[in-house]
């Protein structure tokens, strides 16, 4: 009896195996660049500008002026914008919205407690410890900030609701899909004239849940990480499993609208980026992986690609004597 069942396991173990192979066998077969390229944007962190030392407002600028981003990813702080319960300063939002409307630019403004960048959920410090305050108030910034932006803004496009909000990452409370629904509900009841996009890991998820939620699915897409016991990790996986990803979402989410949100253009690796050596931070992306990464993400197929680093970019040209990931940049957006 115990042969014949070890025997079925290692039947079992044997398809699963030759499953697991003949898929990535599939997911890295080569794929064609598109004839239509994708519109390019990037995501753009006040916070995480600061945070490297980045004089952020002339960062911003550069951006617009100098690289001519057009479209932007703005997160909106909750624990910067209201520190203090009740008293709110929307002054840093405000200035990169009307800038972004001088250029005609277009922004995906994201709302909720769990936003880009570390740590993840901006939660201030008066609705930490209370569960119950703190998604009720949630609720009451994500009304108030769209209040306060869906009438007298067309440089605002979409609404994100929540970063990766399935993907359990980050300092954040436990994770609540009910909370995360009416998050949902609450924005589209204010405004239901804009788009609104929930996002997931590219790498670490089947989609499905957020993509049915959504009126946009929102990907990341990741190539080189850093983790603990591992070190540096390369996912074995070409564009093809991005598109396969994709027909899951149209078959179980009924979901056609898919864009790439978040592409790896700048380090991951163990600790703050911008205080290791320049080499170290070179290992998970240097210039050629930079064009690489978007040459992969161009081959996946979807309409619009977030690339994520813009900041550090800067950064690299103003303090490093490092120019060449902004020159690149410059040329990337002229195309």
């Amino acid at each position: 009896m115990i042969k014949k069942l070890l025997k079925i396991l290692l039947k079992l173990i044997s398809v699963v195996v030759i499953i697991v192979i003949l898929l990535l066998v599939y997911f890295n077969l080569p794929v064609k660049s598109p004839t239509q390229k994708a519109d390019l944007g990037v995501t753009f962190s006040y916070r995480y500008a600061q945070d490297i030392l980045l004089n952020w407002r002339e960062a911003y600028l550069a951006m617009l002026d100098d690289l001519k981003v057009r479209k932007i990813r703005i997160p909106v702080y909750w624990d910067l914008v209201e520190p203090q319960e009740g008293v709110y300063d929307f002054s840093n939002v405000d200035w990169q919205l009307e800038e972004a409307r001088k250029r005609n630019a277009e922004i995906i403004l994201v709302v909720g407690q769990k936003v880009p960048r570390w740590p993840e959920c901006a939660i201030p410090k008066w609705a930490e410890n209370d569960d119950e305050k703190r998604k009720a108030r949630l609720i009451d910034f994500v009304t108030l900030t769209i209040n306060r932006y869906k009438d007298g803004h067309p440089e605002i496009k979409y609404w994100q609701v929540e970063n990766e909000p399935f993907l359990p990452f980050g300092i954040c409370p436990e994770f609540d899909v009910n909370l995360l629904d009416l998050e949902i509900a609450t924005v589209r009841k204010l405004d239901p004239t804009r788009k609104i996009i929930i996002t997931d890991s590219g790498e670490l998820s089947l989609w499905i849940n957020p993509a049915k939620r959504a009126d946009i699915f929102g990907t990341t897409l990741y190539r080189t990480i850093w983790k603990e016991g591992f070190g540096y990790f390369n996912y074995p996986i070409g564009p093809r499993f991005f598109q396969f990803k994709y027909r899951l979402i149209k078959i179980f989410a009924r979901q056609k609208n898919a864009i790439i949100v978040e592409l790896q253009t700048e380090p991951w690796i163990n600790g703050w980026t911008t205080n290791q050596p320049l080499s170290e931070q070179f290992k998970s992306i240097d210039i050629a992986k930079f064009r690489d990464n978007i040459d992969y993400a161009q081959r996946v197929g979807f309409p619009q690609i977030y690339l994520w680093g813009v900041e550090w970019w800067y950064w690299l040209k103003v303090y490093q004597n490092h120019p060449e990931f902004w020159e690149e940049a410059k040329i990337m957006f002229s195309q």
